[in-house]
């Protein structure tokens, strides 16, 4: 692959929403992995649940060894506790 100038960005719909504008990098196809280093709320010590967004896994990395320390949170978990009250 080579390399393409662009934007990389969240998943989140808000305009500031940017990990690079207008950087060269790779053209990614999907499934690929890539490591950010500085993630701000993407990293599990800032994330929350904005937008009903389930917080990430937490993956420790070693040289050429890595293992997921913190599974992502899922749906049902984020959910947990809340109800629907009856009269709507």
């Amino acid at each position: 692959s080579g390399m393409v100038k662009a934007d990389l960005v969240g998943p989140v719909c808000e305009t500031g929403d940017f990990f690079a504008r207008d950087r060269a990098m790779p053209l990614f196809e999907q499934g690929d992995l890539i490591a950010i280093m500085s993630a701000g709320a993407y990293g599990f010590s800032m994330a929350s649940n904005y937008n009903s967004r389930p917080r990430p896994a937490e993956v420790m990395v070693k040289a050429e060894q890595f293992s997921v320390i913190r599974a992502r949170e899922t749906p049902d978990e984020l959910f947990k506790g809340e109800s629907v009250p009856e009269f709507l």
